[in-house]
């Protein structure tokens, strides 16, 4: 009991009781989800698995976070051996063994027993920021030399790749982010950060004419011309109806007509909350998210060290850039990519690999007493 106690007094209270109320409003939204879907379906627990994984998710990362973050981070990146080969065989075995749920086309789910399923790359994401993170805080004195330069682009380049490969660049594209974040909060020198920026720009026209999918082009162009691309933008236009169905205070949870939105439970949840609540809804859900990003890079600023504060800086990227991506999705500002909203969207490795990196970012907290910018 003392242990506890003690725990509970060094920890980021705040920082959990964000996490906690992202995942109850995320069971509550998917609950009344799943009871429109049995009221229509006549059946009083369709569909409510759903709720019950993410419940049963989130309780089962709360408790790997609390353990986790009593391990010191210095050790978990200097395991990087086991973790990264764990996660990326893991990854590697989806071309084997991989199949698509309904919603998706990638095959990047392992089936699992009782009807649960697990996506690799959500918990790669825990790997890269630690492995990467620690191999930035080894570079520190090397970032004005080329050949660092290149090492760092190709840890990053690599796992692009192969998730490209596996079809999901909706993920590649967050890898992409996490990296560019971290790289940049590094200390990148401006050299390389203009010359980055212009080899982006030159590389538009490879991956229009020469990567992207013709499917993938008119989700573009759907978002300057939905009328004559109703076939691909029929999800965002249905969302986008929702949203503003919701006005002010929403029409509520449970038993109420909303309107329809294809699979509102995974990419598009936003959409729901946002009609069940109103503006306050959609301001609450934005609120707690950019909360919590704003926590992770305060406890960044509070490391003692470099490692600690990439690590915080990439998990607040995973946030703060799934956060934007989902709601451009959801606002049909952006294209649909598959990116998941954070604690929101129905997932449960997804919401596990988020308590994991809450983990280490409180592992981050605790284990160190001093700013980073004290002397």
């Amino acid at each position: 009991m003392k242990a506890v106690k003690e725990y509970i007094r060094s920890t980021d209270k705040l920082f959990i009781l964000l996490c906690m109320a992202c995942s109850a409003l995320s069971v509550v939204a998917l609950t009344s989800i799943a009871h429109d879907s049995a009221s229509a379906q006549n059946s009083l627990f369709a569909n409510y698995r759903l709720p019950l994984v993410q419940a049963g998710a989130a309780a089962l990362g709360l408790l790997c976070a609390v353990i986790l973050s009593t391990f010191d981070y210095h050790a978990l990146a200097a395991s990087w051996p086991f973790h990264v080969a764990l996660s990326w065989g893991l990854v590697l075995l989806t071309f084997v063994i991989g199949y698509a749920p309904p919603g998706t086309t990638n095959k990047s789910w392992i089936e699992l027993p009782m009807g649960l399923s697990l996506q690799p790359t959500e918990l790669a994401k825990i790997s890269f920021i630690l492995s990467f993170a620690l191999h930035l805080d080894n570079a520190k004195d090397r970032m004005n030399e080329p050949s660092a330069l290149m090492a760092l682009l190709a840890h990053l380049g690599a796992p692009l790749l192969l998730i490209h490969f596996q079809g999901d660049d909706g993920t590649a594209l967050i890898f992409l982010f996490i990296g560019v974040s971290m790289m940049f909060v590094a200390g990148l020198p401006r050299k390389f950060i203009y010359a980055g920026c212009g080899l982006a720009a030159a590389a538009v026209p490879l991956l229009w004419f020469g990567i992207m999918e013709e499917y993938q082009k008119r989700r573009i162009y759907g978002l300057f011309d939905p009328e004559n691309y109703t076939d691909v933008m029929w999800q965002q236009n249905q969302a986008r109806i929702s949203i503003g169905a919701g006005q002010i205070t929403g029409r509520g949870f449970f038993g109420v007509e909303h309107h329809p939105v294809p699979l509102a439970q995974n990419d598009f949840i936003f959409s729901y909350i946002s009609e069940s609540l109103g503006i306050i809804g959609s301001l609450l859900v934005l609120g707690l998210l950019f909360g919590l990003a704003a926590k992770l890079v305060g406890t960044a600023f509070r490391s003692q060290d470099r490692l600690g504060a990439l690590i915080c800086v990439g998990i607040s990227a995973v946030i703060l850039w799934q956060t934007i991506i989902n709601v451009g999705m959801n606002l049909s500002l952006l294209p649909v990519i598959g990116i998941t909203l954070p604690f929101f969207t129905a997932g449960g490795t997804s919401v596990l690999m988020l308590y994991l990196c809450m983990g280490l970012a409180l592992s981050v907290y605790t284990h160190n007493k001093r700013n980073l910018f004290d002397s």
